[in-house]
């Protein structure tokens, strides 16, 4: 029997405009809320993810994190 679904964690996340289409293109995408893509994707956070890509691609966000901050 699957987990019930009990969103009982809230916090207030501040996104980029790139950031908040895409999540919610994907919830769309899905057929699900906004709450649940990411739910989904932080429960299965080491599945959908590669972990190589995901150091990469931090260490490039990380080196333009100053810039993109001005």
């Amino acid at each position: 029997m699957p987990k019930r679904l009990k969103l009982t964690r809230r916090f207030p996340v501040a996104l980029t405009n790139d950031a908040y289409r895409r999540l919610n293109r994907f919830a769309d995408e899905a057929g699900i809320t906004p709450d649940e893509a990411l739910t989904f994707l932080f429960e299965h956070f080491n599945s959908v993810t590669h972990a190589e890509n995901l150091i990469a691609r931090l260490r490039l966000f990380k080196a333009e994190l100053d810039d993109r901050k001005a």
